[in-house]
């Protein structure tokens, strides 16, 4: 076999494994902050950093995917120490697709929506000269985020917790 648990080739795909969730969830962890500190700048300002974490986000969703198959990787490699059955892999396969789909279904639409809107109200006061018509609609997409964000990294903490526990895997 070439990458049998244990060997040089196994842990190379498990250096890239822990490295990808490094970059791809470390990159996204943090985003409420970057949230906070554009809903507290108008206009061109907290659209520039709306963007910017947007754009990082979506760089680290790659090693966020990556993540998931270094990981099978692991898995079908790991002289039979390791298979679906055990609940560890399979509870956390099953977690990781809800994230996905909670962060395709739920927090990346409303924050891309989120970002038109400031597009949108950069581009001036409202003609009325009271709270712009963009204003009702950014706070209800705002609640999603809220909700969706910490969701997500609740979800990657219970994702480590199983892999660092191994519960129903082997003591290894």
């Amino acid at each position: 076999m070439i990458a049998a648990y244990g060997s040089d080739a196994y842990k190379i795909v498990l250096v890239l494994h822990i490295l990808c969730a490094i970059v791809g969830f470390g990159a996204v962890f943090l985003n409420a902050i970057y949230g906070q500190q554009a809903s507290t700048r108008k206009g061109p300002e907290g659209l520039a950093i709306s963007e910017t974490n947007f754009l990082v986000s979506r760089v680290a969703e790659y090693f966020i995917y990556a993540v998931f198959i270094l990981g099978i990787v692991l898995v079908l490699v790991g002289d039979n120490v390791f298979d679906f059955g055990q609940t560890w892999i399979w509870l956390s396969i099953v977690l990781y697709v809800i994230g996905l789909g909670v962060a395709h279904g739920v927090l990346y639409p409303s924050v891309k929506r989120m970002i038109a809107l400031q597009r949108e109200m950069a581009g001036g006061p409202p003609p009325a000269g009271g709270p712009p018509p963009q204003a009702a609609e950014m706070e209800r997409l705002g609640k999603r985020v809220a909700i969706a964000g910490p969701f997500l990294n609740v979800l990657l903490i219970v994702l480590l917790v199983l892999m660092v526990f191994k519960p129903g895997g082997p003591g290894v």
